[in-house]
């Protein structure tokens, strides 16, 4: 794995074929747009509800707003988004690619000369890096909207005074951690489906244990690296 990675991204920093890249970003982007959407908002507004909850313990009800937006912001939109993402975009990735190499697609695209790294891999990660940090901003901005509905309808906040005091807890830095998170973790979840699809022996069978394999090992990277980041930047 660590030599395939290598690969990769020696690779990124050559020449690709465009017209992948802007078939993987329609693939990964906007038809991810959805699902991450409403994850985001259910996200949201289950989250102030809680913290609603756990705020009335020690009369810090008025809270809800302020951390709602920096949960979101700072960890919730980037993890829930790339988790999605796992589970959509790297089982989609690891099972094309694994479907290419039963079907001996890849060794005629050396037969013709073509580097599969530069083909196949390189513009499903770069769409992966590219892609995340706007849906990730997308999610953010949906899951402080799904708190602030929870917030003025079930929990009687005024709405100017919520907007208010989203903002003023968010700073730069907040919004920019979580790009730089959203960055890490499209190139987690897209090399994991490239390296379990490109490596899948055994033909059908082989090609959704790949596809398992990437989902698992996509999550427990974006784990680690959201735990080893967040140690970062805090």
């Amino acid at each position: 794995m660590t030599l395939f990675a290598g690969s990769a991204i020696r690779a990124l920093f050559g020449p690709f074929y465009a017209g992948q890249l802007g078939l993987q970003l329609l693939r990964i982007g906007f038809l991810s747009l959805p699902v991450v959407g409403l994850t985001a908002l259910f996200t949201g507004a289950a989250l102030a509800l809680n913290i609603y909850v756990g705020g009335a313990r020690f009369n810090a009800e008025s809270f809800v707003p302020n951390i709602v937006a920096l949960g979101i912001v700072r960890e919730l939109g980037p993890v829930i988004a790339a988790l999605m993402l796992a589970g959509r975009v790297s089982s989609g990735i690891a099972a094309e690619i694994g479907a290419m190499r039963a079907t001996e697609q890849i060794d005629a695209l050396h037969t013709l000369t073509i580097d599969p790294m530069r083909y196949l891999v390189v513009p499903r990660i770069l769409a992966g890096i590219i892609v995340l940090p706007l849906l990730v901003l997308v999610a953010n901005v949906i899951g402080v909207l799904g708190g602030f509905l929870v917030g003025i309808t079930t929990l009687e906040f005024d709405p100017t005074v919520y907007i208010r005091n989203s903002w003023d807890i968010l700073e730069s830095w907040d919004v920019i951690s979580g790009l730089i998170k959203a960055g890490v973790f499209g190139f987690l979840l897209t090399l994991m489906g490239c390296y379990h699809g490109y490596h899948a022996e055994g033909g059908a069978q082989g090609v959704g244990r790949a596809a398992t394999h990437a989902v698992v090992s996509a999550a427990m990277l974006i784990f680690a690296a959201n735990f080893i980041l967040t140690s970062v930047f805090v």
